[in-house]
């Protein structure tokens, strides 16, 4: 696949995986995106997941022709893209490979080789050329990982944006890019919103036309709505208004609370309700739907002097990326004592402009008339 003349798509499609990182369901499989630049010098972008090399090497050799490559540029160091650097460096003996100062620490420990012979050791700003192409390096530590940047092509206009503005799903299936790509920023990026913004400041100063990333489709039109999208996202914003209820409950009780409120909500006309088990439900799912509407409501039971194991997990999801910024609503549920509530507060008490609304359900066991009375003043109060 041609990106544009003398850029050329290299990478493939994973649809063997069951969970990407161990953790993230992924349906639609992944994509690994590897690219080609071919000019007077020829730079590969990146490489693939271990068990594509072989599929990987010969979509390379396809696009190189009668050629051959001189640079391996490495933009990012985990093994769904780095697994082949080895591979390659075999089978193109004469290449360079192309990195920063922590890429090359990194390789060491990954493969116990520096290519200190053949390696090429750049710094933010730095520029290397092809010919009429020429990479500017852009160094973007910690989104995700330290060692990564991103390379910018003057000539046609293209950000290699390593994980950045990447996304769940291979690229033969057709999907909704926002839906997947804010799972993904948010269960694997989200904790570094500093940093993403850090970076888009600097993306802000180039003539940006195409976005390449290293999991999902290229970018080229629309591209104000993805990077206002990162920008969003990166800043703790709330992406659209609503609520977002999220529950556990262990005899059904605290769900029917919970589907109190939503009904409540609606016939209120708040403008958009979306509701999770938590228990049930994909947990990343549930952290992007809390991120993604300003206000989210917590209808768990006490356990164990806690809250329910899938509400204590979803906390720590959230807290751990560094939830802010938004308006917090509590259903809490104990038979004998109603603790919930607290212990939620507690958790969220490092976290930046938490507002915890003024009403509270408080069940215990079984809802009744009070419930009643007091989900609705929590829906009058979030609809405010």
């Amino acid at each position: 696949m041609n990106i544009t003349e003398n850029v050329k798509y290299v990478g493939v499609n994973d649809h063997e995986i069951d969970l990407f990182e161990g953790q993230y369901i992924v349906p639609n499989g992944m994509a690994y995106n590897s690219y080609v630049i071919m000019d007077d010098k020829i730079a590969v972008m990146d490489t693939v997941d271990a068990k594509f090399g072989e599929q990987w090497l010969e979509n390379v050799a396809k696009a190189l022709g009668e050629r051959l490559p001189d640079y391996l540029v490495i933009s990012h160091m985990e093994p769904d893209h780095s697994s082949n650097i080895l591979a390659f460096a075999e089978k193109y003996p004469n290449a360079q490979i192309v990195g920063n100062a922590k890429t090359f620490a990194m390789i060491q420990k990954y493969f116990g080789i520096d290519f200190s012979d053949r390696r090429v050791t750049v710094k933010d700003g730095e520029t290397l050329e092809l010919g009429e192409h020429s990479l500017t390096f852009v160094f973007a530590p910690m989104v995700h990982w330290p060692e990564v940047m991103l390379s910018y092509d003057a000539k046609d206009k293209i950000l290699f944006s390593a994980d950045a503005f990447g996304k769940f799903g291979a690229l033969d299936i057709d999907e909704d890019w926002a839906c997947e790509a804010r799972r993904y920023y948010f269960g694997i990026v989200g904790k570094y919103g500093a940093q993403v913004q850090a970076v888009l400041k600097k993306a802000a100063a180039l003539d940006i036309k195409i976005i390449c990333p290293l999991h999902g489709p290229v970018l080229s039109e629309n591209l104000e709505c993805y990077i206002g999208l990162y920008d969003t996202w990166s800043a703790y914003k709330a992406e659209c208004e609503g609520v977002f209820i999220a529950y556990t409950s262990v005899y059904g009780n605290t769900r029917k609370a919970a589907l109190a409120l939503k009904d409540k909500l609606t016939e209120l006309g708040c403008p958009k309700v979306a509701i999770s088990d938590l228990a049930r439900e994909d947990m990343a799912e549930a952290v992007e739907d809390a991120f993604k509407y300003g206000k989210l409501v917590l209808a768990t039971t006490t356990y164990n002097g806690d809250v329910f194991p899938f509400m204590r997990e979803f906390i720590n999801d959230l807290t751990e990326r560094g939830y802010q910024n938004r308006t917090i609503g509590i259903i809490e549920n104990g038979s004998w004592a109603a603790t919930a509530a607290k212990v939620i507060r507690k958790k969220f008490e490092a976290s930046k402009n938490i507002t915890f609304t003024q009403n509270t359900v408080t069940i215990n066991a079984a809802m009744n008339a009070d419930n009643q009375a007091q989900i609705e003043a929590l829906a009058k109060e979030l609809c405010e």
